[in-house]
């Protein structure tokens, strides 16, 4: 009798991606490779494309972003925390009823491109559009002109511009400045905590250019030079120069040499007080200026004779 023969069928076990892709020729794992670039490089593509909807055709005055805020203090909608303090500080108005935003307060924001009123945030929840390229989180702030290179100073606790690598931040004065004054600026404690001594800006939030003079006190680059364009070297503040004045003071010289006093003055003393040294002293009066002694500067005032 013939034996039965059987067939046993043993069940191969499946092979993973890895190993299948491992059996494709090169050619075909290029091709599939390719593919999944293509698909990447399309989705990013579309999302930027998103994101990138309406940037730097919307904003305020003050920045070009898509998306205004909700004041935390008065419930008002304004195109940023400086639209809110210029309406708020405005002549016109109570100043009873005048103050500033808490710009860290703010909590909600409004899409510029689909109206939706949202949490702070750098993306918009509905329609998916980027409301400003620089976003800082602390300050509320949005910008789409990143040309501005915007960092935001722990020091400061406000965002400022000009680029991180440019400034550091100097703690007795409690501001940035440029890294080239690191070495060579004199502290003045809180130097930047007050108005500019000519246009009265508040000078710490300030968006325009702020120098600082040799004697540490700090005011608005563009007054500094109106200041020079009406012959004004003194120092608002102190009354120290604010540049090097020694070739004036040889021509002062030389105009003192030439105008000698009438006799009855010719030996008239009187005290002066040297706004650039602090010294005091007694010298011989005369109409166009007293120099002082001690530094030669003729930036002084009479105190008494």
């Amino acid at each position: 009798m013939e034996g039965v023969h059987f067939n046993h069928f043993v069940e191969q076990p499946q092979k993973t991606d890895r190993e299948k892709s491992e059996m494709l020729s090169p050619h075909s794992r290029n091709e599939e490779t390719e593919s999944v670039i293509l698909e990447l490089e399309a989705a990013e593509s579309s999302l930027k494309e998103v994101l990138d909807r309406g940037l730097m055709e919307h904003g305020c005055p003050h920045y070009r972003r898509r998306c205004c805020i909700r004041s935390p203090c008065c419930d008002e909608i304004f195109g940023c925390h400086h639209c809110h303090n210029e309406a708020k500080n405005n002549i016109s108005v109570d100043p009873k009823q005048s103050h500033d935003i808490p710009r860290q307060k703010v909590e909600q924001v409004i899409c510029l491109l689909c109206g939706t009123e949202q949490e702070v945030r750098q993306t918009c929840t509905n329609c998916g559009v980027c409301m400003g390229k620089y976003f800082c989180e602390a300050c509320k702030l949005y910008d789409d002109d990143t040309s501005k290179k915007q960092y935001h100073c722990d020091g400061c606790g406000i965002c400022r511009i000009g680029g991180h690598e440019n400034f550091f931040h100097c703690y007795k004065c409690g501001c940035c400045y440029s890294i080239l004054l690191k070495n060579s600026h004199p502290c003045v404690e809180g130097a930047m905590h007050h108005d500019c001594p000519i246009c009265f800006e508040y000078l710490f939030e300030s968006r325009n250019d702020v120098t600082v003079l040799p004697c540490g006190h700090t005011i608005h680059q563009k007054c500094l030079e109106e200041m020079r364009e009406h012959y004004q070297y003194a120092c608002p503040l102190c009354s120290k120069s604010v540049c090097d004045m020694s070739k004036v003071w040889e021509k002062f010289d030389v105009e003192i040499a030439a105008t000698p006093m009438p006799e009855p003055y010719q030996n008239k003393m009187v005290q002066i007080l040297c706004n650039d040294c602090g010294k005091k002293s007694e010298v011989q009066y005369h109409v166009v200026a007293q120099k002082c002694p001690d530094c030669k500067s003729y930036n002084t005032r009479q105190t008494r004779g």
